[in-house]
C-alpha cells in the first residue's frame, strides 16, 4: 500500500513561429517591416510583434479573433475603421462577447499523477476540447494499490482499519494470483502476461491511482476549472482544478485573470469567472 496525493505539472503550451506569422501578415497587406517606426496610435503588432511580449497563448487567441474579421489594421477590411492596440483590452471584449471559439486554438497539456480512477472517469464527461493518454492497466500489472485517501477519512481511525484492512487484502490476492497463473516464471509469453493483468485490474479498487497526460484547450479549461472547483465537485478533483486554476491565472492572467478565488468551508477554494461559458 502506498498513499499518493494528486499533482499536476504543466509540460507544454502554444509556442508560436512568428517568421511564419509575419510572413502570412506580409501576404494580406499588414506593413511588418521591423525598421518602421511605430508610435502607440499604430496597428497592433506595433508595440508587440516584435518584442513579443506576454504570451504566445494570449497572442494565439488575438491573431485567431482578428484573421476573423481581417482587422490587423484599419482599411484591410473596408468595414473596419478601427482596432484595438491594446491586448488586454481586446481578449477582454473576446470574453464578454462569447467570442470563445478562438480560445480554442491555444493548448496546455498536463502531466496528471497520483490522480485516482475515480477522477479520470470524471474527466471523460469533459472530452470535448481535451485530449488524453492515460497508463493503461492492461498491460501495467500493479504489484502494490497507490491510493489517495481524503485526511477527513485518513482522521477516522476506525474506518482507517477497516480500509487498510480491505486493501491489504486486494494487495493478497493480486499476489497470489499473479504467482497462481506463474506470470513471472521464466519462458512465459508476452500475450498469456497481458491476459492476466488484464483480469487482475477489475480486482483493483476503482479509487487506486495512475498516471495521464491530458491536454486541454482554453475554452474547455475555462468551463472544466468553473465546474470541478464547485463545492459540489467531488473533493480530489476540486483539489486538483484549484491547482490548475493557479497555474493557468499565472501564465494567461488575461484569458483567466477574471477568475476570482472564493474560499469555503472546508478549505477547498472554488474559481470562478466574471464570463462563465465564453
Amino acid at each position: 500500500m502506498k498513499f499518493v496525493e494528486p499533482k499536476v505539472q504543466l509540460i507544454a503550451e502554444p509556442n508560436i513561429d512568428w517568421a511564419e506569422l509575419k510572413d502570412y501578415l506580409t501576404e494580406v497587406g499588414v506593413d511588418t517591416r521591423i525598421e518602421h517606426e511605430y508610435t502607440e496610435d499604430e496597428p497592433w503588432f506595433s508595440s508587440r510583434f516584435w518584442d513579443q511580449s506576454g504570451t504566445d497563448a494570449q497572442m494565439l487567441v488575438e491573431v485567431g479573433g482578428k484573421i476573423c474579421y481581417r482587422s490587423w489594421e484599419p482599411g484591410l477590411n473596408p468595414n473596419v475603421t478601427k482596432v484595438r492596440t491594446d491586448q488586454e483590452a481586446y481578449l477582454e471584449n473576446i470574453l464578454k462577447s462569447g467570442h470563445g471559439s478562438v480560445l480554442e486554438h491555444a493548448n496546455f497539456t498536463f502531466v496528471l499523477s497520483g490522480v485516482s480512477r475515480v477522477l479520470t472517469h470524471e474527466l471523460t464527461r469533459h472530452r470535448a476540447g481535451t485530449a488524453v493518454s492515460q497508463e493503461s492497466m492492461r498491460y501495467v500489472r500493479l504489484t502494490s494499490i497507490p491510493f489517495w485517501i481524503p485526511k477527513w477519512v485518513r482522521d477516522d481511525g476506525v474506518a482507517m482499519e477497516k480500509i487498510m484492512e480491505f486493501l491489504w487484502g486486494a494487495e493478497d490476492v493480486l499476489e497470489f494470483l499473479t504467482g497462481h497463473w506463474g506470470i513471472e516464471e521464466e519462458g512465459v509469453s508476452f500475450h498469456k502476461k497481458k491476459t492476466v493483468t488484464s483480469f487482475l485490474r477489475r480486482l483493483v479498487p476503482g479509487g487506486h491511482a495512475t498516471d495521464l497526460i491530458w491536454t486541454c484547450n482554453v475554452r474547455a479549461l475555462r468551463h472544466i476549472i468553473e465546474l470541478r472547483t464547485a463545492p459540489g465537485a467531488e473533493e480530489e478533483i476540486r483539489i486538483l482544478f484549484g491547482e490548475i486554476a493557479q497555474i493557468m491565472i499565472k501564465k494567461c492572467p488575461i484569458l483567466f485573470g477574471d477568475f476570482h478565488e472564493i474560499e469555503q468551508p472546508d478549505g477547498i477554494s472554488a474559481w470562478a469567472p466574471k464570463y462563465s461559458k465564453v
